[in-house]
């Protein structure tokens, strides 16, 4: 098998920040929906706050299941384009937007029988009614938010990280002015609150699917993406699903974490769960930055895997790291020295609750960066792992992280000793240390890839000479 002549260190961290920083750009712009939501409600009111917070929580770990198909869009189209097989990426790419129009069909239900099912997890009535108002709601947003997601790893795996970056950014702009109307009834329009902000969404994925579909035709028109949509390809269906499913419950496990300890927040009390809300988009919005690196790493690993070159897999994938790794470093510092800053822009300074609000967010603050490491370490794992197309084993590792050691820590500490969000906090870190471990042994310890291209030799002892400029 012909490969790539190995590329220098350098030159593979100059290819991953070049296809990585527009992808984080991307996944900075698409969080800035869910955090402009989150400050607008927090100036609105800290109920409206909570019940937001609680919202979106449920909307995101019903969500990112469904985004397991778009999530292996992105290896399958890498390989299929590093082998120049455009009919393969446009199969690929056709039934992941058929997977996510069925996956939205069966939820709908879900968000529109949402008040009981919070009750009945304990949620105050009153934040449980505003949440379900947002989220019946939402739940016509599921479609145009999942075909983004699959649009989004269709040009990704075509390193046209560009094109992701400026829709992207368009969206998070068009939510910014869509939340001041609808959210707090500006310029002639009804004061919709909670539900506003829940319409500014919908709206602005709706928009961004416009946008992409447009892109894919007018600049990609010899991939015929839309041609005979309606037409079923039930071996790339069955492919996509195989290798998507266990993406969507690696996310759903992590996600699952993440929304247990968000109602255990609301078992503690209301302005608990305001704190942990503003404190986990903060760390939700450095987290973007190793989505966007992971992502990268999928792409270069995919297309790497797809020649057949073992030796720049490995090296890609440990530049990868390394950026991921400097970013982690800047998060600390930024988390443990402004704190009272960073938690006081979603609060309104005339809130009488606004001190309570950030005396929990301080201290969760401290906690979110101690598990900075650990989180960028998983998701970097994770991206590696999904580029050689490995989902199924990373599944189990991640339930047995989150579920067995991540979740019955948080619930012990925070609620049976009585720890309150500082113990919740830190069974987080238990769960995603645990991750971080058993994920990087895979890929680094287990060589899964190597062994499938039969290169250890390759990599054991590469060919000596200099490594030629990228």
């Amino acid at each position: 098998m012909v490969t790539d002549p190995p590329l220098s260190h350098t030159a593979h961290a100059r290819a991953v920040l070049v296809l990585g920083l527009p992808l984080v750009g991307s996944h900075l712009a698409q969080i800035a929906i869910t955090v402009t939501d989150t400050l607008m409600l927090g100036r609105y009111g800290v109920e409206a706050l909570a019940a937001g917070v609680l919202a979106h929580t449920v909307f995101f770990t019903v969500f990112v299941v469904g985004a397991g198909y778009a999530f292996a869009v992105m290896p399958m189209v890498a390989k299929a384009a590093a082998a120049g097989d455009a009919t393969q990426v446009r199969r690929v790419t056709r039934m992941g937007l058929w997977l996510s129009v069925l996956y939205a069909a069966v939820v709908f239900p879900l968000f529109w029988a949402s008040e009981p099912l919070l009750r009945g997890l304990g949620q105050e009535p009153e934040i449980a009614a505003l949440a379900s108002d947002y989220l019946r709601i939402a739940a016509f947003g599921m479609l145009p938010s999942l075909l983004v997601m699959v649009m989004k790893s269709y040009f990704s795996a075509l390193e046209r990280a560009q094109a992701v970056l400026w829709v992207s950014a368009a969206g998070a702009l068009a939510n910014v002015g869509l939340n001041w109307v609808l959210i707090f009834g500006n310029l002639g329009f009804p004061e919709m609150g909670v539900r506003g902000a829940a319409v500014a969404s919908l709206l602005t994925f709706a928009g961004m699917l416009a946008g992409f579909i447009a892109i894919a035709v007018l600049a990609l028109p010899e991939h015929r993406l839309f041609q005979r949509l309606w037409k079923p390809d039930w071996e790339a269906f069955f492919a996509v699903f195989r290798l998507g499913w266990p993406i969507g419950l690696t996310h759903l496990a992590e996600s699952g974490l993440f929304s247990a300890a968000t109602m255990m927040m609301g078992w503690i009390g209301t302005v608990e769960l305001a704190a942990h809300g503003i404190a986990l988009q903060l760390a939700s919005i450095t987290f973007m930055v190793h989505i966007g690196l992971s992502q990268a790493a999928t792409v270069r690993t995919g297309r790497a895997w797809g020649r057949g070159d073992a030796v720049n897999l490995m090296r890609g994938g440990v530049m990868a790291l390394v950026a991921s790794a400097a970013f982690v470093g800047v998060t600390i510092l930024l988390f443990l020295t402004l704190p009272e800053p960073l938690m006081g822009l979603f609060l309104d300074p005339a809130d009488p609750d606004r001190p309570a609000v950030i005396g929990v967010g301080v201290m969760l603050l401290a906690l979110a960066a101690l598990f900075q490491l650990a989180d960028a370490a998983q998701v970097m794992a994770l991206g590696l792992l999904r580029g050689v197309q490995d989902t199924r084993v990373p599944m189990v590792m991640a339930g047995v992280s989150y579920w067995l050691i991540g979740a019955p820590a948080s619930a012990g500490l925070g609620i049976w000793l009585g720890w309150g969000a500082a113990g919740v906090w830190l069974g987080l870190v238990a769960g995603l240390g645990a991750a971080a471990l058993m994920l990087m042994a895979r890929f680094w310890g287990q060589r899964l890839w190597l062994s499938q291209m039969g290169l250890e030799s390759d990599v054991a002892a590469p060919k000596s000479g200099p490594a030629p400029a990228a």
